[in-house]
């Protein structure tokens, strides 16, 4: 935990002085520099790591998902409670604003099958690259410091207080107006430690408890004590392809679903991950947050009717096993055949219409969410409450936040990368209209 600065302690140290003061060289971070540098700000920005842009190369491994391709007014409800306020940000910068920025970087862009948008390269290397070069080289404006290994540890009087890993110096800054982007606690090795939660309660800021968002969870199992043993060893790791998953409502029967759709996901060691559950992990999440329990129930054969299922599973099957059974006339084997030989109790699996009624909708029971640090994102942070509109601190208003540090939630599928882009661009608004800057507005 990094303590905020003691403002007993004397001030000796050479004071850096400039315009606006970014700390996180994030996406939000980055975004808010280069809105500010094009503004003839001077703006230096710090970051703990030794290089800007860790989490969003991470991200960009399996193919950069920058931003999705569907209408604006279903875009925005991919934020759930916090829709009306990130819709804000959207205005000006909307999936469309996003692919130009990257055209203008010299990254062309094109739209997948799933609506997802990517760089035609699908790295996000060359991305990071250009960008990093306009902000150190830019045709107009001016050229944004970088400072990196400067690990931020709060406030002593009116300047911000870093230790510099380089040479163990302390360094102070004194800006006239400071964004904080420091995102929140997932993939700490990548920078986001969290570690800015109690500096920012200690100035009077209401930070709601980070927890995992996109995230895995682990099972309960049929006896209560997780995957057994024997289907880990033969299944840990292994896909489950072409199923639908759904989070039912939360009271009687009919209560809508609030959540359901096909896809994909993965068994892992301790229970599951992937996609599909990435997608259903805000309604997991909270249910074992409110009540300690959670369940998603499976569809195995999505493309075929409980009657259909009924009729194929109640046909004779001599001296077939029942996996045999089940392979021959509904193709289920592998990791599905396993699923339910590890979740059904034996009484189901030999009554031809309760095995039926599993397979369409096969209970998985969740104990916990995995850590917060093995999730994508992160949910909660610096309360709205503590902001303005402008993403200024009520308690310093010098002081504004941008990126995962707020507390909002996205989905994968390029909302996150495009929320926290545009709160750059909107706290760098609000830095140009609110603070001593809004000379070169």
């Amino acid at each position: 935990m990094t303590p905020t600065v003691p403002t007993s302690q004397p001030v000796d140290f050479p004071v850096l002085q400039t315009e606006v003061a970014i700390v996180g060289g994030g996406p939000a971070g980055l975004m808010a520099a280069e809105v500010l540098s094009q503004a003839g700000v001077s703006v230096h920005l710090f970051d703990a790591m030794p290089s800007v842009g860790r989490k969003f190369l991470l991200a960009g491994r399996g193919g950069l998902n920058l931003t999705h391709s569907e209408p604006f007014e279903l875009f925005r409800t991919r934020f759930g409670a916090r829709q009306n306020e990130i819709a804000t940000w959207l205005q000006h910068t909307d999936a469309q604003a996003v692919r130009d920025w990257a055209k203008g970087l010299g990254v062309d862009t094109f739209v997948g099958t799933s609506g997802r948008v990517f760089p035609a390269e699908m790295k996000a290397a060359p991305l990071l690259r250009a960008w990093l070069h306009r902000l150190r080289h830019p045709t107009c404006g001016v050229p944004v410091q970088f400072h990196m290994r400067h690990h931020w540890r709060g406030w002593q009087d009116h300047c911000m207080v870093f230790h510099r890993q380089t040479d163990a110096q302390t360094v102070q800054v004194q800006a006239q107006a400071t964004l904080l982007a420091l995102g929140g606690a997932s993939w700490p090795r990548l920078g986001s430690d969290g570690a800015w939660v109690p500096v920012m309660q200690d100035q009077g800021v209401e930070v709601a408890d980070l927890q995992p968002a996109n995230c895995g969870f682990d099972v309960l199992g049929r006896e209560g004590q997780g995957w057994t043993r024997h289907f880990v060893d033969k299944f840990a790791g292994h896909p489950l392809k072409s199923v639908a998953l759904t989070v039912q409502g939360g009271g009687d029967a009919s209560t809508a679903d609030r959540f359901s759709r096909r896809g994909e996901f993965v068994i892992t060691q301790t229970g599951v991950e992937g996609s599909l559950v990435y997608a259903a992990s805000v309604w997991l999440r909270d249910d074992l947050l409110a009540s300690g329990h959670a369940q998603l129930m499976l569809d195995l054969l999505p493309d075929k009717t409980l009657a259909q299922v009924e009729k194929e599973v109640s046909w004779p099957r001599g001296s077939r096993s029942l996996s045999s059974h089940l392979k021959s006339r509904l193709g289920l084997d592998g990791v599905k055949m396993g699923l339910l030989h590890e979740l059904c109790p034996p009484e189901v699996l030999q009554q031809s219409g309760a095995l039926a009624a599993h397979i369409k909708a096969l209970p998985v029971v969740l104990k916990s969410p995995r850590p917060v640090a093995e999730a994508i994102s992160t949910a909660g942070g610096v309360k709205w409450s503590s902001l303005g509109a402008d993403l200024r601190l009520n308690a310093r208003p010098d002081v504004y936040c941008a990126g995962e540090m707020l507390d909002w939630e996205a989905p994968t599928g390029g909302y996150l990368l495009t929320a926290c882009l545009a709160s750059g661009v909107q706290a760098a608004h609000g830095i140009l209209s609110n603070s001593v800057t809004k000379k070169h507005k």
